[in-house]
């Protein structure tokens, strides 16, 4: 079974210096319908204009992955941590016992655009820590990458949860598929684009629950960016 998330349908916030939409329930944007998709909890999409950001504030108990469509993301936090996220780069921080963390635009005048992802830990009290890896065009270019998953394998940053995080690029008429085994289910983001996934037209800012589907089928109907997630009950 297939359920679309239109981009339309999402909850937004638009505070001047920052536009969001909310895929899922977050901040003054409740939905009951849309709490969040197995241990997947936000996925936000935030265009931040230049110089302003997210000064610091606390977060515990959560898997935290940012990833940049456009621009760089300045972030701190009291890890000691100090950095730039860019496009192909993949940022998790594990919030656990309870961290601290800015985040900024890079750029004085020029938008951030970029997807906030929250994901559920396989346990609370986890030791926090910081990971940022960089997928290059060529990794992601036509195949999926695996950029996130539990174990950290094939180079990806490790999420504290049963869940394999793909990022793919697509040109018009490329086609990738991903096989589910048993008990699993996958969540599509498209990011750019248009795609057909399991036959169902999936745009820009749209997501796709896939559930009791032995495989995920994405065909690009014009050259588009995926996120794919691979969630265990």
């Amino acid at each position: 079974m297939i359920t679309i998330r239109k981009s339309e349908e999402r909850g937004a916030s638009n505070f001047g210096w920052l536009d969001s939409k909310h895929t899922f329930s977050f901040g003054h944007y409740y939905d009951p319908e849309n709490m969040g998709f197995g241990k997947l909890r936000v996925i936000n999409e935030d265009i931040v204009e230049g110089g302003a950001g997210f000064g610091t504030h606390p977060h515990d108990n959560m898997e935290i992955i940012s990833y940049v469509l456009d621009g760089g993301l300045a972030h701190k936090d009291s890890l000691g941590t100090g950095s730039v996220i860019r496009p192909g780069d993949v940022q998790r921080m594990s919030a656990g016992t309870g961290i601290a963390h800015s985040e900024f635009n890079a750029s004085p005048k020029d938008p951030v655009h970029f997807l906030q992802i929250w994901v559920l830990p396989e346990k609370r009290g986890l030791e926090p820590s910081y990971e940022q890896k960089s997928f290059p065009d060529e990794q992601r270019r036509g195949r999926l990458a695996l950029v996130g998953a539990r174990d950290g394998r094939d180079g990806a940053v490790t999420i504290h949860q049963d869940l394999d995080l793909f990022v793919v690029d697509l040109q018009k008429g490329d086609a990738v598929s991903h096989s589910l085994r048993p008990r699993r289910k996958a969540w599509v983001q498209v990011t750019r684009g248009s795609v057909s996934v399991n036959g169902a037209t999936v745009g820009a800012g749209d997501g796709a629950a896939l559930t009791d589907e032995a495989e995920v089928r994405i065909a690009a109907n014009d050259n588009a960016e995926v996120l794919l997630f691979d969630l265990g009950t």
